[in-house]
């Protein structure tokens, strides 16, 4: 890696390890404060919020780094601050017609973890447009820790539910001022007075983000709100809590290494102009990363029922017999997130898309199935089966995608 990719690269990866050492360090308390059903409630309402906030922008802020201009950026901002304002609009309904008809009374909050985590998302793309790379480490920070830290404040308070929703709203809106700077050109003021004609020829000028990959990013984020909805249906909120509580740290290395390799890789490998500087630039980032799954898979196999005994009580030992099952496909996901960037630099969202789908149904069938054959766990071992195969196609295409892709920079 260049010294450039390597020196953002760990200026991100400090923050997220800061970051995420303390929701780990806190977990233990969390878990004793807050019940397996409440933890369910919760990640089920959470995860709703984060199917819509992935899509909260259609997916224009990532064609912000294509935008060297400060005026053009400006009118980008200017759209994205149009469709996060309907998609929380959006929220506000659902989540009405959830509380006044699902007697889930902490819905009413879901406009507003809507509106925070995509703020952050769409921030942190702006954010490194204009290399605030520290900034970005700070705001992971305060987006993670500060999100742990006020739910265990709320759970002494006995909030439930409320308690566990309103950390990460708070901290997300934190991090997110702390993106805001500097200002787009003209000041944020004026992206409410930009022409509509000027907003539409941007949004037709980068239409690929929303028609190809808005429906990529919808598709992966409700992978995780069907599971738990369906196993809240089929088994009750405690099996939907245990499955979240597993994700939720399980994934922790992924959101770590993919948060901190993707935003610096996807701006790398949208400035190389040679297909082989980039493909091999992947394919020694899979290798490594690969290294790292096997090792993470590993201790997940042998001592992931004990840890999680260990860490977070005797009542939270299905989550550790979840971790050893998922293991396989927690090891694999750790590789591709931070990879997954590259088809946005190569203008490959519309092959990106179609596998996507591929991967929804492999997900959806090993879940079903497994299900049906043994309960949560079994569950649990499906998804890993059947995300195995998933994975292994797309590590080898991936690199070959490099040859036959059009450069971002020309969409």
């Amino acid at each position: 890696m260049r010294s450039g990719l390597l020196r953002s690269t760990l200026t991100l990866l400090a923050g997220g390890v800061l970051a995420q050492a303390l929701p780990l360090l806190l977990g233990p308390w969390l878990t004793r404060l807050y019940s397996p059903s409440e933890f369910g409630q919760f990640a089920t309402l959470w995860a709703l919020a984060a199917n819509l906030a992935v899509v909260g922008c259609a997916r224009y802020e990532f064609a912000l780094p294509l935008e060297t201009q400060d005026g053009p950026a400006a009118m980008l901002m200017a759209l994205c601050a149009r469709l996060l304002a309907v998609m929380t609009l959006l929220a506000a309904v659902i989540g009405a017609c959830l509380a006044l008809t699902q007697d889930l009374g902490a819905a009413w909050l879901l406009p507003l973890a809507v509106l925070a985590s995509a703020l952050t998302q769409w921030l942190t793309l702006w954010a490194s447009r204009a290399g605030r790379f520290t900034a970005s480490a700070w705001s992971r920070v305060m987006q993670y820790g500060g999100a742990a830290l006020l739910q265990l404040a709320l759970g002494l308070l006995k909030l439930g539910v409320w308690g566990l929703l309103l950390g990460p709203i708070l901290a997300g809106l934190a991090a997110a001022a702390l993106l805001a700077k500097p200002a787009p050109s003209g000041g944020w003021a004026a992206l409410w007075r930009q022409p509509w004609a000027a907003l539409k020829a941007m949004a037709k000028k980068h239409r690929e983000f929303p028609l190809l990959n808005t429906p990529h990013a919808f598709a992966g984020a409700l992978q995780d709100s069907v599971a738990l909805f369906l196993l809240a249906w089929v088994l009750g909120d405690a099996s939907a809590g245990f499955w979240a509580l597993a994700l939720r740290y399980l994934k922790a290395p992924a959101s770590l290494v993919g948060g901190a390799l993707s935003q610096p890789l996807y701006t790398r490998l949208v400035a190389l102009q040679s297909a082989e500087q980039a493909r091999h630039l992947v394919q020694r980032l899979l290798a490594l990363l690969l290294v790292l799954g096997l090792g993470l898979a590993l201790v997940l196999m042998l001592w992931g029922p004990a840890l999680f005994v260990f860490l977070f009580g005797e009542r939270w030992l299905e989550a550790g017999q979840l971790a050893r099952a998922l293991a396989p496909y927690i090891a694999l996901h750790f590789v591709a997130s931070p990879l997954s960037v590259a088809t946005l630099a190569w203008g490959q969202q519309a092959w990106a898309l179609r596998l996507a789908l591929w991967g929804q149904l492999a997900f959806a069938l090993g879940l079903g199935l497994g299900l049906l054959w043994g309960g949560l766990i079994g569950a649990a071992w499906g998804v890993s089966a059947m995300m195995s195969a998933y994975f292994a196609y797309f590590f080898l295409a991936l690199p070959a995608r490099a040859a036959v892709a059009a450069p971002a920079a020309s969409v």
